[in-house]
């Protein structure tokens, strides 16, 4: 679920939440406003992410099978 960034216009003090884009809009009114970021992704995996045995296999088919000129990096 993504995290957003408000901040307080009156106070300048900012904090995060997490929540749907349409429970942000509860959260925000003449006071609070969205700070401009990018929104932060909240997942539950944490790690780099393996890609299943084969795949390369399968990718140097992929090129071998698209013909002359092609740009299929293995």
């Amino acid at each position: 679920m993504p995290q957003y960034t408000l901040i307080n216009k009156k106070t300048k003090e900012q904090w995060d939440v997490t929540c749907s884009w349409d429970e942000l809009q509860t959260h925000l009114n003449d006071d609070v406003k969205q700070a401009l970021s990018v929104p932060k992704i909240i997942s539950g995996r944490s790690g780099s992410m393996k890609v299943p045995d084969g795949f390369t296999d399968l990718k140097k088919r992929i090129k071998k099978g698209s013909g002359a000129g092609n740009t299929v990096n293995v």
